[in-house]
C-alpha cells in the first residue's frame, strides 16, 4: 500500500495533545481501495517502538463497503505491526453516550465553493488518568468521545501531528485530499486545520506560540499544505489538499 500525506508537526519532545478545527469533504468516487481523511495523530515513543494513536474522519470503502466520512481512531503498538481501527481490536474505549463513535458517519459535507462544515476534535493527556482523552468541542458543549488508554501511547517523548493523509495500492491511482483542489486561502475551497492548539501537562490548550511546527509533505507533486498561519478570527491553520490521479 502507497501512503501520502500533507501534514504540520512538531519535533519531538514533552507534548501532551492537541486539538483543531477539521474540514469535512466528502469522496464519491473514491476507489473501494483507496482511503483519504485527515487526522490529529501522536506519535510516542516506547522503548524501541514508535507507538501512533489518532483521532480524524476517513473515508474507506473497504472498511465500511461504501463512501460515506466516518469518525474514526486508529492505534498501532508500533509502527510496523498493524494496531486497528475503531473498535475492532481492544484499543479506544468508547464513553457512554458520546456523540460520536468509531466508525459513525459524519454528515453534511462541505460543500466547494458555497459552505465549509467541519468538527473540533481534541486528544490530549488528561492529568488526572493519564489516559489519552478525546473531546468534540463544536457543539453547545464539550462531548467525551472515549480515551486510549495511557499504556498505548507511553513515555515522554512525542511527536504531534496535523495530518491529510490517503492509502491505495501501489501502481494504482491516488484519490483526491481534502476538497480534491490544491491548497489556497478560500475555506469554501481548501480542507483546512484551524483553531490549532496545544495541550499542557494540566490538561489545558493554548495557541502553537512559540512551538517550532515542520511541514512535511511527500509527494508534492500531488497534493500540498500550505503555510501554518495565525488569522485573527482563526486562529494557527493551513490549508492542503490535492486533486485524484497521484500514481504510487
Amino acid at each position: 500500500t502507497i501512503e501520502n500525506y500533507a501534514m504540520w508537526h512538531t519535533e519531538p519532545g514533552q507534548f501532551y495533545g492537541l486539538r483543531a478545527d477539521m474540514s469535512i469533504w466528502a469522496s464519491p468516487n473514491q476507489g473501494t481501495s483507496q482511503e483519504s481523511g485527515a487526522s490529529l495523530q501522536i506519535y510516542c515513543q516506547d522503548g524501541g517502538n514508535c507507538n501512533l494513536i489518532q483521532v480524524g474522519f476517513h473515508i474507506s470503502p473497504s472498511l465500511y463497503h461504501n463512501r460515506d466520512i466516518r469518525f474514526f481512531t486508529y492505534w498501532t503498538k508500533d509502527l510496523k505491526s498493524k494496531g486497528c481501527y475503531n473498535l475492532q481490536c481492544p484499543g479506544f474505549v468508547p464513553a457512554s453516550r458520546a456523540n460520536l463513535v468509531p466508525g459513525q458517519a459524519m454528515a453534511p459535507p462541505s460543500i466547494y465553493g458555497e459552505q465549509d462544515h467541519y468538527v473540533r476534535l481534541s486528544l490530549n493527556k488528561d492529568p488526572n488518568s493519564g489516559d489519552w482523552v478525546v473531546y468534540r468541542h463544536d457543539l453547545q458543549k464539550p462531548s467525551f468521545l472515549g480515551h486510549f488508554p495511557n499504556k498505548l501511547c507511553p513515555g515522554t517523548r512525542r511527536i504531534q501531528a496535523l495530518t491529510g493523509f490517503m492509502n491505495y495500492l501501489k501502481n494504482a491511482h491516488g484519490p483526491p485530499m481534502g476538497s480534491g483542489h490544491f491548497p489556497d486561502y478560500d475555506d469554501k475551497r481548501s480542507a483546512y486545520f484551524k483553531h490549532i492548539q496545544n495541550y499542557n501537562p494540566n490538561g489545558h490548550s493554548s495557541d502553537l506560540l512559540g512551538i517550532p511546527m515542520i511541514k512535511l509533505v511527500d509527494r508534492p507533486d500531488c497534493y500540498r499544505a500550505n503555510n501554518l498561519f495565525l488569522e485573527y478570527k482563526n486562529g494557527y491553520m493551513f490549508n492542503y489538499g490535492g486533486p485524484s490521479g497521484c500514481v504510487g
